[in-house]
């Protein structure tokens, strides 16, 4: 029994509802549907689930209309889809004429009387899917078995199946003609093989036996003084030396930091004096600021080299071919088929992968388009190509722009006017920098003028520890106490090895609400999206310390692996959490994306399979490589040849 079923305009505007059941209306699963599926450009699949309902839908994009049709998810009801299409036939061939003739005011002030209709086509598929007729189980007669003799299904004791003895043949076939020398002196040793067989059918059982040992036994001989060969005289030295870097120290106790003051202590580090330029990098920039990735497509390449030889006059090909090469696709005012497209589409499909996005997320963006071009008029001199590449891009763009924007330092004034400290928790894979990307923010952070903890909850890998602890000296040394009125900017929360990541999160907070920092940087261990033990362990810590942010760190070298890393950590966090209503990915720090040139994909698999905005982009080593996601340059990377 359906729900409900509503027809209305892309422009929002309802045209006809049918309420099945009493209760709430449609509005809340329709809203979920446009802002989920319809504004984020994914359209992919034709089905939704909000809460208890299944929502199916289809678009009619001549006439601009959205066809959604509701009904409980535990149902299955196998003729939704036959009446959706009947539907929207129907309602499109009654009120055509009033959607040409009047557009967008025969929307207004039309009346749509469909219920006689609708309730005809909606008995008809009722009736469809009960008609079909019980599949009927097959005959022995029909079947393969009844078609084997009794004489094929007997196996004599020593015959080898007639199966084994096809695909030797087979394999022999497959040879080259160059073997083809061989032959006269292979047709002997095979005419030799069957006079053996023919003596051996001859020959008793034992005899076979003993002589089949013999042979066995000669083979494994002959083998084994194959294998054998002559020791060398000279012997090597066993044990490995140690080996000596030119610009190493041989000296250990110069490399030796066990004895370290700070290990086990909220203490601040000592200031450690280096080269600044060598740590900030770009020596023009402005402190604070967190600036957009730049990416310059190669229109604006053209139009700039255009502007500097505004004399060279520009060179035509062709002549009347370039004429009509610029002809050769148009589609004069017709509206646009899938047959038209899919070419188009599949072309766009393998630039995305190779550009690294996720094959999944390729083909599902894809259908999404298709769908949304689909029945679409299109104009006198515009090409399927264009049309199609223009929607593409409309979609990516759209993707990587969050529902909801993440806005780190509005966040952190809030909490400082409620006098708590500003938690971010860090988690993700091992290796992917989350550390160094720690740091980098970290640094963002004190420029802009607020002091920063750093939990080290990384208890697992050898030198997380020291690693947090050298940043902490180096940023000091940046931003030295004598700078900030006497103030210590960062400060390293450590307890060594071995310990609870989710109890020293929560004396680092601590700490930070009684001592006056302003943000708390949880780091914790890598871990992989298959360990459930590591996984458990990270649900725990966000549960029980309750962050402001959890930000998933993931590189942009990845492609496939995005999807799988994403998912599984947001279902594990889900199922390990013992909140009614579990704390997920808030967002995505995309590290090393300095070393992909224009393989952007990672950052479109990872924001469409999460809706998660990315927060931060890592760009290089320095402390000032940290910048805000461009949704228009990755998009422009990303559609480059």
């Amino acid at each position: 029994m359906l729900d409900f079923f509503t027809i209305f305009s892309k422009g929002g505007l309802v045209l006809w509802c049918f309420q099945g059941v009493r209760g709430p209306a449609a509005t809340a699963p329709v809203n979920a549907l446009i802002r989920s599926v319809l504004l984020q450009e994914r359209g992919g699949n034709n089905s939704f689930t909000h809460e208890a309902l299944t929502l199916k839908y289809k678009l009619d994009n001549q006439f601009e209309l959205v066809f959604v049709v509701g009904f409980q998810k535990i149902l299955t009801l196998t003729y939704v889809d036959k009446l959706i299409d009947d539907v929207h036939k129907e309602f499109r061939d009654k009120y055509r004429n009033e959607f040409q003739q009047k557009g967008a005011l025969g929307l207004l002030n039309g009346t749509f009387d469909f219920k006689d209709d609708f309730m005809r086509l909606l008995r008809d598929a009722e009736e469809s899917s009960k008609v079909r007729a019980p599949t009927v189980m097959k005959t022995f007669e029909q079947s393969l078995k009844s078609q084997k003799t009794v004489k094929c299904m007997i196996e004599t004791r020593g015959e080898k199946p007639k199966e084994k003895v096809k695909n030797k043949k087979n394999k022999g076939s497959k040879k080259d003609g160059t073997e083809a020398v061989a032959a006269p002196s292979k047709a002997s040793a095979g005419d030799k093989q069957l006079s053996a067989a023919g003596d051996k059918e001859e020959l008793t059982k034992d005899e076979i036996l003993q002589k089949n040992r013999e042979e066995f036994f000669r083979r494994h001989m002959k083998a084994g003084e194959k294998s054998r060969s002559p020791k060398p005289d000279a012997q090597k030295e066993k044990g490995k030396k140690p080996r000596v870097w030119d610009l190493g120290n041989s000296n250990a106790k110069v490399l030796d930091y066990s004895n370290s003051a700070t290990n086990g202590s909220a203490e601040a580090c000592p200031v450690e004096e280096f080269d600044p330029d060598m740590a900030l990098g770009d020596k023009n920039r402005e402190p604070g600021r967190l600036y957009d990735l730049e990416y310059e497509s190669d229109d604006e390449a053209e139009e700039e080299k255009v502007a500097q030889n505004p004399s060279k006059p520009s060179v035509k090909k062709g002549g009347l071919g370039g004429m009509f090469g610029m002809l050769k696709g148009l589609v004069g005012s017709k509206s646009l088929t899938r047959e038209d497209m899919d070419p188009v589409l599949e072309k766009m499909k393998d630039h995305l992968i190779a550009k690294n996005v996720a094959a999944e997320i390729a083909v599902q963006l894809c259908e999404s388009v298709a769908k949304k071009l689909e029945g679409k008029v299109m104009g006198t001199f515009t090409t399927v190509t264009s049309t199609v590449k223009q929607a593409l891009q409309e979609a990516l763009v759209q993707i990587l722009q969050p529902q909801r924007r993440v806005d780190v330092l509005r966040d952190v004034m809030d909490a400082q006017r409620h006098r708590r400290p500003y938690v971010v928790t860090f988690c993700g894979v091992n290796g992917v920098g989350k550390s160094t990307n720690l740091a980098k923010i970290s640094f963002w952070l004190i420029e802009n003028g607020f002091s920063v903890l750093i939990a080290a909850c990384d208890t697992f890998r050898a030198g997380a520890v020291e690693q947090l602890r050298t940043h902490t000296r180096r940023l000091n040394a940046l931003h030295p106490p004598e700078s900030h009125g006497g103030r210590t900017m960062v400060q390293l929360y450590e307890k060594g090895y071995g310990k609870d990541a989710a109890g020293i999160a929560m004396e680092a907070i601590s700490y930070a609400r009684n001592q006056g920092f302003d943000v708390v940087l949880v780091d914790t261990a890598g871990r992989m999206q298959d360990n459930a033990p590591l996984m458990t362990a990270l649900a725990k810590l966000i549960a029980v310390n309750a962050p402001d942010l959890v930000l998933f760190v993931g590189e942009a070298l990845v492609g496939n692996e995005a999807v799988d890393q994403l998912v599984k950590f947001n279902k594990a966090l889900a199922d390990h959490s013992m909140a009614q209503t579990p704390r997920l990915i808030d967002g995505i720090v995309l590290t090393k994306f300095d070393t992909i040139d224009d393989k952007v994909g990672a950052a479109i698999s990872m924001t469409y399979i999460t809706s998660k905005p990315i927060v931060f982009v890592g760009t290089g080593q320095t402390y000032c490589d940290l910048r805000s996601l461009n949704a228009k340059a990755v998009v422009a990377a990303l559609m480059k040849a």
